[in-house]
């Protein structure tokens, strides 16, 4: 039996075209939708920008920069504005004469330790390799101040989520005053923090705040108005002429606004639309598809968010949702460790103290699965604290009755639900 061409045999020979082969066009150019994307501009952050420049500036007159602090929810382009005006430095160092300048950057993510983070940016400083290990912390320290005498006069490290060293924050006290204190000689060393965390910076010890934040930079939620423009700057490149309703911007903006002010939200929610249209052979993109792309990335923000949850926290939002379901939030601790209770004795758990599920309520959401209240209701009522679910109920139950564990739990909780028409 004769094989002509095997080699050149269309696999596609029994379909009417190339699988991969589109009938309509939706983007222009979809890289501006994707997260490693630099804008060129940024006219939202106006004022941040220029506080950062005024803080990086010194370093082009032979001093230090001065410590920066980012602060602000995820989304809100702390990031970018930094990297954006790092870039402008560089570029005006790289035309001066006595204006040598070395930026680091790392993440501080998985690193709780100041040991950890002092051996991750020494791996940074090399360009890869193995860590630094085996030695005491103070040696640890002076291997990095080694390292950086290496480097040009000017050192800038950026600290992306700062946050995970937690109260371990020695380095954070040391970096900043290593010249003062005769580590370097010839080197002039800033750092900058960044951090999604509100709280980070209040926890952390009385010298580390004195000596590490010379300047704090608080980036703000975005209002509707500022995502739209934000989205149609990008929209302008991402997407071909004429495939946008008029509504889609506007909606993707307010719904974002609506959650949590992040840009990063905001253009996930075109992008998938844009999928949605792309993947449908849909020749515009509407605002079903906006809708649908919500509801296809909340559910999966859930599932990832869910699957790192602790024991802990599981019975913690368990209370939350069997009183959601009660119809009784936002509900203040007291009432949400008494339901707590009753879930523990129920999955025979350990049962925490009411002072530490309410930190594990807290903690659940800064991860964004409830809605946090803070109220003082004066002296005789005092302050206290209110939570309620903030992601979908329906979707919420639906995840976590995966989990054979605290399945009977849920089965019991959406049957309730269902009963009441409020999934």
């Amino acid at each position: 039996m004769s094989d002509d061409g095997a080699g050149s045999r269309n696999p596609y020979a029994i379909l009417d075209e190339n699988p991969y082969s589109r009938a309509v066009e939706i983007f222009a150019d979809e890289r501006v939708l994707q997260e490693d994307w630099q804008p060129e501009q940024l006219p939202e952050r106006e004022v941040e920008l220029t506080e950062i420049r005024n803080a990086l500036a010194p370093a082009t007159r032979g001093v230090n920069a001065h410590n920066l602090f980012l602060y602000g929810k995820t989304g809100q382009g702390k990031t970018v504005a930094i990297d954006h005006e790092l870039d402008l430095l560089q570029e005006y160092a790289a035309t001066s004469d006595d204006f040598d300048l070395t930026v680091v950057k790392i993440s501080a993510n998985n690193q709780t330790t100041s040991y950890q983070l002092c051996a991750h940016l020494i791996k940074a400083i090399r360009g890869g390799g193995k860590r630094p290990s085996g030695i005491d912390q103070q040696s640890m320290f002076d291997l990095l101040y080694q390292e950086i005498s290496q480097l040009t006069e000017t050192v800038i490290i950026v600290i992306d989520e700062i946050d995970a060293i937690g109260s371990n924050d020695e380095l954070l006290y040391e970096l900043p005053r290593a010249r003062k204190n005769g580590h370097l000689e010839d080197q002039w060393v800033s750092v900058i923090g960044i951090s999604n965390n509100l709280q980070f910076r209040d926890n952390l010890s009385p010298k580390v705040k004195d000596s590490l934040y010379d300047s704090e930079i608080e980036f703000a939620p975005y209002n509707a108005n500022q995502l739209t423009t934000i989205l149609e700057r990008r929209a302008d490149r991402a997407f071909v002429d004429g495939v946008l309703d008029d509504d889609v911007i506007p909606l993707c903006s307010a719904f974002a606004a609506q959650d949590e002010g992040s840009a990063r939200q905001a253009i996930r929610l075109l992008y998938k639309a844009g999928e949605l249209a792309l993947n449908g052979d849909d020749e515009v993109i509407d605002e079903q598809h906006v809708r649908e792309a919500r509801d296809i990335l909340e559910r999966k923000r859930i599932e990832e968010g869910m699957r790192s949850l602790t024991t802990q926290d599981q019975f913690a939002l368990l209370s939350v949702v069997a009183l959601e379901v009660a119809e009784e939030t936002p509900a203040r601790t007291r009432s949400l460790f008494q339901k707590y209770k009753t879930v523990v004795n129920r999955l025979d758990g350990n049962q925490l103290v009411e002072r530490r599920v309410r930190d594990h309520l807290q903690s659940l959401g800064m991860q964004g699965f409830l809605l946090v209240e803070s109220r003082n209701t004066g002296i005789q009522g005092g302050s206290h604290y209110r939570f309620e679910l903030k992601t979908d109920l329906e979707a919420t139950l639906d995840i976590l009755s995966e989990d054979d564990r605290i399945n009977g739990v849920i089965s019991d909780l959406t049957e309730i639900a269902t009963a009441k028409q409020l999934v």
